[in-house]
């Protein structure tokens, strides 16, 4: 698998990868011939997406690492290094809320955890890395927007924390592809609808699935693997001059 792939030779960070996207993305990278860190702060998970990735015949390395603290993501970067010498792929898929709440009752502490974890996360592993690049004049980053940064979707309830952290990384992307540009360094928002994911799976029933897919235009509710493919897309030498893009994954919806 390593040797035959479109990323033979790549090396990739992909942050969330002990689960749903981020999993599928580390998975797709690792077939295509990159190796392909996973840094999670679920060890034993990771490790599974590690032990499997490997014995299909790829390259991974499994970091526990919490991306919301520079200390941490300085040790990922420096593993990597160490381990493959280079960094040419950065995905930053962490993310996540964990309650909805009226505005009037989200918490300071709530706002600042969700905050932390979808936009200060990735602020901190893109200077990390963009540093590596920089040196050498290339790179691909992408960020994980959400389709609720874009604005509030009819068919489901906003979770302000988040969205507002999504809208900013959509805007931190774009000012971060002009940044980096003139080093050769690509920079790209994913910006899925609702996924379909094991947990997501776990929380509806196969009628409240059948029901969503029927609103959007192409009646089907997103995979991870269509984030994944969207995500190789965007690290493949045919899309070296697409940069600053919100790339919406969702099937349509609005």
């Amino acid at each position: 698998m390593a040797d035959a792939g479109r990323l033979s030779g790549s090396t990739a960070i992909v942050t969330g990868a002990s689960a749903g996207i981020g999993e599928a993305i580390a998975r797709t990278f690792a077939r295509e011939g990159a190796a392909v860190a996973i840094a999670s702060t679920n060890v034993v998970e990771a490790k599974r997406v590690g032990a499997e990735i490997e014995a299909a015949g790829g390259s991974a390395l499994v970091l526990q690492t919490d991306v919301t603290s520079s200390e941490d993501v300085d040790r990922m970067v420096k593993a990597v290094l160490d381990r493959w010498g280079t960094i040419d792929i950065l995905v930053n898929a962490v993310g996540g809320w964990r309650k909805l709440a009226p505005v009037t009752e989200i918490t300071d502490e709530e706002w600042d955890r969700v905050v932390t974890l979808n936009l200060r996360s990735a602020f901190l592993c893109t200077r990390a890395v963009a540093r590596i690049m920089v040196q050498k004049k290339k790179g691909r980053i992408i960020n994980f927007g959400s389709q609720s940064g874009t604005g509030p979707n009819p068919d489901t309830d906003s979770n302000l924390p988040y969205a507002a952290s999504k809208a900013a990384l959509i805007v931190l992307t774009k000012h971060l592809a002009k940044q980096l540009g003139p080093h050769g360094i690509t920079v790209n928002t994913i910006s899925p609808g609702t996924t379909l994911t094991p947990r997501v799976r776990t929380v509806w029933d196969a009628a409240t699935a059948r029901r969503k897919a029927e609103r959007n235009p192409l009646r089907s509710l997103v995979e991870p693997q269509d984030s994944a493919e969207a995500a190789l897309f965007l690290v493949l030498d045919e899309s070296r001059f697409i940069t600053g893009v919100n790339l919406n994954v969702n099937a349509g919806s609005a």
